[in-house]
C-alpha cells in the first residue's frame, strides 16, 4: 500500500514550491502585455492632447488677428492680455474675445457630454442632438426671448429646457418599459416635438423678435458679450469639473449594472445622477451658442478612433477636439465661406450629416438592416 503524503512531506513541498515558480513567471507575462498596452495608450492620448493644445493656440490667434483690423497671431494674443497697441487690445478683447471664448467653452461642453451621454445610453449615436437636450436648450431660450426677460437669463431658461426634455424622455421611456440602449429613438421623437414648438413661437414672434430667436435656434456665436460669457462659461465650467470628478463611478458603470451593484453603486440612482449632470453640462454649452449640431455626436468617435477607449485623459482630449471643430467651424463662417451671416450651427451640420449616416449604417440601424 501506498503511504499518504504528509502536509510536511518534503517530496510534496518541493513539488508545490516548484509549481509556483512556473506559475509566477507565466503570472508576469500574462500582466506585462496588458501594461504595456495601457502605457501606449495613455502616452498615445498625450501626444493627441499636446497636439490639440496647440492647434487651439494657434487657432485662437489665428481668430483673433482675423478680419478688418489685421494682425499677427502673437500681436492678437498679446492683445487678448492687454498687451501691446492700444488699439489691438480694444479690437480683440471687445469684439472677438467674446466669440472665440464662446466657442471654445461650448465646443469642449458639448464634446464632453456627447462623450457621457454615449457611455451612459451604451448607444454610439445618443447624443444632446438625439436625445432631445438641444431642443429642450432651444425651446427654453426662445420661450425666455418671448417674454422680453434679459439676456443674462438665457442659460437659466436653456438649462430648464433641458431637463424638461430630460423628464419627457424619462416618462416616455419608463411607461414603456424600454432598454437603455433604444432610448435614442424616443430622443429623437422629443427632440422633433420641441422643435416644433420653437418654430410656432418663432412664427408668431413679432419680426424682430423672430430673426433673433431664428438666429438662436440655428446655432451661431454672433453678437456674444463678456456678461453671457462669464455667466454661461463659469457654468459650464463648474459642471464640466464635476463630471470629471465623477469618472470613476462611471468607469465602474461601464462594467455593467450587476459588476456596478455588486462594487457598492446604485446603478439605477447613479445613473440618473450622472444623467441628469450631464444633461446640465450640454444644456448650459448650448446656451452659449444656441444648439450646434453634431459636435457632440462626431468628436467622441474621433477620439476613439485616435485614443482608444474612454478614460479621464481622453475625456481632457475631447474637450480640446470639441473647442478646435467649433472654433474651425467659426473660422469657415467668417473668413472662407462668402455667405454672409451664415450661423456656425450651418457648418457643423453639413459636416456630421454625412458622418451620421456612416454611423447608422455601421450600426446596421438603417431600414432595410433592421433585420
Amino acid at each position: 500500500m501506498t503511504a499518504l503524503a504528509s502536509p510536511t512531506d518534503p517530496t510534496r513541498t518541493a513539488a508545490t514550491a516548484a509549481t509556483a515558480a512556473t506559475a509566477a513567471p507565466t503570472a508576469v507575462a500574462a500582466t506585462a502585455p496588458a501594461r504595456s498596452t495601457a502605457a501606449r495608450r495613455r502616452a498615445r492620448t498625450a501626444a493627441w492632447s499636446l497636439l490639440a493644445a496647440a492647434l487651439l493656440v494657434l487657432l485662437t490667434g489665428v481668430a483673433l488677428g482675423t478680419g478688418q483690423v489685421k494682425m499677427s497671431v502673437w500681436d492678437a494674443l498679446r492683445a487678448l492680455v492687454g498687451a501691446g497697441d492700444a488699439g489691438n487690445v480694444l479690437v480683440v478683447q471687445e469684439f472677438r474675445a467674446p466669440r472665440v471664448v464662446s466657442a471654445l467653452i461650448a465646443g469642449a461642453g458639448l464634446a464632453v457630454a456627447g462623450s457621457m451621454l454615449q457611455r451612459l445610453f451604451r448607444n454610439p449615436l445618443a447624443s444632446p442632438d438625439t436625445v432631445g437636450v438641444t431642443g429642450g436648450a432651444s425651446f427654453g431660450a426662445v420661450l425666455m426671448l418671448a417674454t422680453g426677460a434679459s439676456q443674462e437669463l438665457i442659460p437659466l431658461a436653456a438649462l430648464g429646457g433641458g431637463l424638461l426634455a430630460a423628464l419627457l424622455l424619462g416618462g416616455f421611456a419608463w411607461r414603456s418599459r424600454m432598454a437603455v440602449t433604444r432610448l435614442v429613438l424616443v430622443g429623437l421623437a422629443v427632440q422633433q416635438g420641441l422643435a416644433a414648438a420653437v418654430n410656432l413661437m418663432i412664427v408668431r414672434f413679432p419680426a424682430e423678435l423672430a430673426a433673433s430667436a431664428m438666429q438662436w435656434t440655428t446655432g451661431s456665436l454672433y453678437g456674444r458679450n463678456w456678461t453671457e460669457v462669464w455667466i454661461g462659461g463659469t457654468a459650464v465650467a463648474l459642471t464640466a469639473a464635476v463630471v470629471l470628478l465623477a469618472q470613476r463611478r462611471v468607469a465602474v458603470l461601464d462594467l455593467g449594472d450587476d459588476s456596478a451593484g455588486g462594487l457598492g453603486l446604485n446603478p439605477g440612482r447613479d445613473r440618473v445622477l450622472l444623467l441628469l449632470l450631464t444633461i446640465a453640462l450640454a444644456s448650459l454649452a448650448a446656451a452659449l451658442t444656441g444648439p450646434v449640431a453634431f459636435v457632440a455626436l462626431a468628436v467622441p468617435h474621433l477620439v476613439r478612433l485616435l485614443a482608444g477607449p474612454p478614460t479621464l485623459g481622453t475625456l481632457g482630449l475631447t474637450a480640446l477636439t470639441g473647442a478646435v471643430l467649433l472654433l474651425s467651424s467659426d473660422l469657415l463662417v467668417l473668413h472662407v465661406i462668402p455667405v454672409h451671416g451664415l450661423p456656425v450651427g450651418a457648418v457643423t451640420a453639413t459636416l456630421g450629416a454625412p458622418w451620421l449616416l456612416v454611423l447608422m449604417i455601421r450600426q446596421g440601424r438603417l431600414p432595410q438592416r433592421s433585420n
